[in-house]
């Protein structure tokens, strides 16, 4: 895994670090000399990662907490400014992906994405961007990365909803963009394509996960570390230099 020095003594958040890209991105940012938030709902795999994160010198913290809950976003944001202060990168990477044909009509599951791949982003992005103002205010870098998908503009048939929530995360990035750019924050949105994660495990469709394993088999896959790459560089630029939209495929996805 690459590092990058020029992190060191950056403060961030990072949502959905229980698992997948979450956690390789905050493995990475810490490694980079980040002080590291971790927040998820699993409790346990936090504890595991922050553990890994302090045994080979860095700082974590795991904060258990489930962004579809405004008072435990608002909860997890008190705890991260009593520990480390105010943050100066944040990484929504919670997302959640149920695939099923629209007529099933599965409104628990529509519920469930966009709770949390778009309004679980604007519960972060409402707690921590203050710091991001005030942190570019004070001439310091302030980074707000978005984990989207390529389900954002390719049609994927019976991914409607989920294609739908990482469209709006798209778009509210593009527009955060517009607004917080002027202030000297960075908006960078990451569409990942086909990536090794454990969000095909959560599909209850049995053909729908079949036909994703066989995508992945023929197609390859991007992993979690390349994604985490990514983040990496994009943070460490110049604080005048904004990557604000990243598409990422495996060479052979089209």
């Amino acid at each position: 895994m690459t590092f990058y020095d020029n992190l060191s003594n950056r403060t961030a958040v990072v949502t959905g670090a229980a698992s997948g890209m979450g956690a390789a991105i905050a493995t990475l940012l810490a490694g980079s000399g980040v002080r590291v938030t971790l927040l998820s709902r699993r409790a346990d795999r936090l504890a595991e990662l922050a553990a890994k994160i302090t045994a080979a010198g860095g700082r974590a913290l795991p904060v258990a907490v489930d962004v579809t809950d405004d008072s435990a976003v608002k909860a997890a944001a008190d705890r991260v400014h009593a520990e480390y202060g105010p943050v100066d990168l944040v990484v929504n990477g919670a997302g959640v992906m149920l695939p099923n044909p629209v007529l099933d009509g599965r409104a628990d599951e529509w519920q469930r994405m966009i709770d949390t791949n778009l309004t679980g982003a604007l519960r972060v992005i409402r707690a921590f961007v203050p710091d991001l103002v005030a942190s570019a205010e004070a001439g310091r870098a302030a980074d707000l990365v978005n984990i989207s998908s390529i389900g954002a503009h390719v049609v994927f048939p019976d991914y409607a909803v989920y294609g739908a929530t990482k469209a709006a995360l798209t778009q509210l990035s593009a527009v955060l963009r517009a607004e917080l750019g002027p202030r000297n924050v960075r908006v960078t949105n990451l569409e990942p394509g086909l990536t090794s994660t454990e969000l095909g495990d959560h599909i209850d469709n049995a053909e729908l996960r079949d036909q994703l394993g066989q995508m992945v088999s023929g197609l390859g896959s991007l992993s979690a570390e390349e994604i985490a790459d990514l983040v990496g560089y994009v943070t460490s630029r110049a604080p005048h230099v904004n990557l604000r939209q990243i598409v990422v495929l495996p060479t052979t996805q089209t």
